[in-house]
């Protein structure tokens, strides 16, 4: 990039293809996937936005098979693993085993890599086993590598993490502690088919013919878009915008003059965003900008991206459970609440340079 306000001519020529590609990858995962487009277009933004991904949603609803056609569209290694309350971190991330060598009869440890060791890994009702696994998936994903015996080992890239959470029966869980559930980009919420998609849905299931999904990018390719993701402009009027989004959900900013935090915060929220929903708000707009073809970020974006974001960042007090208000909500009215500030004569300028 040569200036903040706008991206090189290289950048702007890979727009096009970028469009063209997502437009490719949504038409192979549609000969499997039949509907959620909104869903869809979320995991491509965490994925391009080199984030993981918690989906909430219940039992049969092709969580499994969604990530499974979108590896193969991206041409990506892909495992699939069921936790369980016996699941130890080692069934997971791999162990050293000891080894003999035929020849010498010499023994040594060697390292076995565990189903983590792939490009896209679902971890399968992630809230089913201890915390000590939990954690050692989680550690995978902030550090992308993983240490047995003093050694590092690293994940391959790209690296992409979704953990299931089935919403409906609780017993016998461990939920995900707020700290660790802050480090998935999105929480993205899975509902049932319509009418239409659901009988579509029978007859794909029903007839003995099965889709061929052909690969789209590969490892490489995702690596360059990634990259064009972090060098899309962000005009300062949009990055404060995602700001006062954030900081508005915070119910400690009460008592601070001059902050006027919405009703529905006051009311209904018992702890707020911190600083990683900015970081995400601002980059997941950056990736819909690139999916857009646009060449800046617009506030629209950051809108768009607020609900997977926020949801699982903002904790809900007592009051909002007596009145079955959600996250969801909440947003709603923080989105209402919260103006988009015009841009300065400066940013405005810088713009049009962009878009001229």
């Amino acid at each position: 990039m040569t200036s903040p306000d706008r991206i090189d001519q290289d950048a702007e020529r890979l727009l096009g293809h970028v469009r063209e590609a997502h437009d490719k990858l949504r038409a192979e995962i549609s000969k499997v996937i039949v509907g959620q487009d909104d869903v869809v277009e979320q995991v491509l933004v965490a994925i391009f936005c080199r984030g993981h991904t918690v989906v909430e949603g219940v039992p049969g609803l092709a969580k499994t098979l969604l990530i499974s056609t979108l590896a193969k569209a991206l041409h990506l290694s892909f495992n699939r693993i069921q936790f369980t309350p016996d699941l130890m971190p080692s069934d997971i991330t791999g162990t050293e085993v000891i080894a003999e060598d035929k020849t010498t009869g010499e023994r040594s440890l060697r390292f076995v890599k565990g189903p983590i060791f792939a490009n896209v890994i679902l971890a399968d009702e992630i809230n089913r086993t201890p915390p000590k696994t939990q954690a050692a998936l989680l550690e995978a994903m902030q550090e992308r590598q993983v240490s047995i015996g003093g050694e590092a080992h690293k994940l391959p890239a790209p690296f992409f993490v979704l953990a299931t959470q089935n919403p409906i029966e609780q017993e016998g869980t461990y939920p995900l502690p707020e700290a660790q559930l802050d480090r998935f980009m999105f929480q993205i919420k899975i509902n049932y088919p319509t009418a239409d998609e659901e009988l579509e849905i029978i007859r794909r299931s029903s007839s003995s013919s099965r889709a061929d999904v052909h690969p789209v990018l590969d490892a490489e390719s995702l690596e360059t878009v990634q990259t064009l993701v972090r060098q899309m402009p962000v005009a300062e009027h949009v990055m404060r915008y995602a700001l006062r989004l954030v900081r508005a959900t915070r119910i400690s900013e009460a008592d601070k003059p001059g902050v006027e935090l919405p009703a529905v915060v006051r009311e209904y929220v018992g702890w707020g965003a911190g600083p990683r929903a900015s970081e995400y708000l601002v980059l997941a707009a950056k990736a819909k900008a690139v999916l857009d073809s646009s060449t800046h970020v617009t506030p629209e974006h950051v809108r768009s991206v607020a609900k997977p974001v926020l949801r699982h960042r903002i904790l809900t007090n007592f009051n909002a459970e007596a009145d079955q208000v959600t996250t969801d909500k909440i947003i709603d009215g923080l989105l209402e609440a919260v103006p988009v500030e015009a841009a300065s004569a400066g940013e405005q300028k810088a713009m049009d340079r962009v878009m001229g």
